[in-house]
């Protein structure tokens, strides 16, 4: 089986994934350094003979032996301006041993210091960077974003900046809008009001950066998904899984209607909680519900009616 799996051509996607050719699975693959074997989890296929081991050459079996061995840094972060490839003297004013630095040699480090932050921050490039990843460090901290999609919101960023289509805009604008539209391409549920209870800027400006953001870079930005807020509206008002269950059901129901198109996804969210809380006797007030999803509670009764109607759902209050 080894043999004939050396033969088969190997499937890679855009980004160097491997994928089983066997039954196209891309999620669990066992690569086995012991043997050399790079297996399929789903069928088993052999998928290459003798990979190549690209850890390190040693051996540790704690975390104090790994510490005096390795040899390398931190990894290369997009998030950091310079890809966390330049060296920091540190404030702690403390030498290698964890001893104080005498007197004498403290005014001789700040200077080092002083002059090793300008000499990194050299260029309008490099200050632009630095002050978009410390915005984007600021907002991701906030609104608890993953790190993957912190990732690729600098990603984005940094590939607007190279292309020169944003020199001179706001930069913590054009860096919120990177952010959002990362949020929407991983289907991470944040809305513009998220965004600009932490951001410095009004709601309209950020809709109108995102705007530009992703007309100059040409971004396929996905609709939002109302069932992506479902699970931190729920988990808000406290409500059980019975219900969310029941918002999942609404919400399959009216996706294919006239309702769900044009609307915002987080107000027919609201709706759909509204109507499934009180089917399943865990009422909510409208105001409540307002308050969690950010929106007015004349809109929370228009949205609901709307669905009430199409669906003919009968509520008894």
């Amino acid at each position: 089986m080894a043999s004939d799996a050396v033969k088969t051509e190997v499937v890679k996607d855009k980004r160097d994934k491997i994928i089983c050719p066997e039954c196209f699975n891309e999620t669990n693959i066992i690569s086995d350094y012991s043997t050399g074997d790079q297996i399929c989890g789903e069928c088993g296929l052999v998928i290459s003979e003798k990979i190549i081991d690209q850890g390190p050459e040693w051996r540790a079996f704690n975390v104090s032996e790994r510490d005096k061995r390795a040899r390398t840094g931190s990894p290369i972060s997009m998030t950091v301006f310079d890809k966390g490839l330049s060296t920091v003297i540190d404030s702690h004013d403390k030498d290698f041993y964890g001893n104080k630095i005498k007197p004498k040699k403290r005014a001789q480090i700040y200077r080092m210091r002083k002059w090793d932050n300008r000499t990194r921050i050299h260029d309008a490039i490099a200050k632009n960077l630095s002050k978009a990843m410390s915005e984007l460090d600021r907002l991701c901290s906030q609104l608890e974003i993953p790190k993957d999609i912190k990732q690729e919101a600098a990603f984005l960023y940094r590939k607007a900046l190279d292309s020169g289509k944003i020199k001179g805009r706001n930069i913590a604008g054009m860096m919120t809008a990177a952010l959002y539209a990362a949020c929407r391409m991983r289907n991470m549920p944040r809305t513009f009001d998220d965004l600009q209870r932490f951001s410095k800027l009004s709601k309209k400006s950020l809709r109108k950066f995102y705007r530009i953001f992703v007309e100059t870079m040409n971004l396929k930005v996905p609709l939002a998904d109302p069932k992506s807020y479902v699970p931190r509206f729920c988990a808000a008002l406290k409500l059980s899984n019975h219900v969310q269950n029941k918002v999942y059901e609404i919400l399959s129901d009216i996706k294919g209607k006239n309702i769900s198109s044009g609307r915002d996804p987080t107000k027919l969210a609201a709706a759909a909680i509204y109507i499934a809380a009180i089917l399943e006797g865990e009422k909510r007030t409208q105001k409540e519900i307002a308050r969690v999803a950010n929106i007015s509670e004349v809109t929370l009764r228009n949205r609901y009616k709307e669905i009430t109607k199409i669906l003919k759902i009968r509520l008894e209050f």
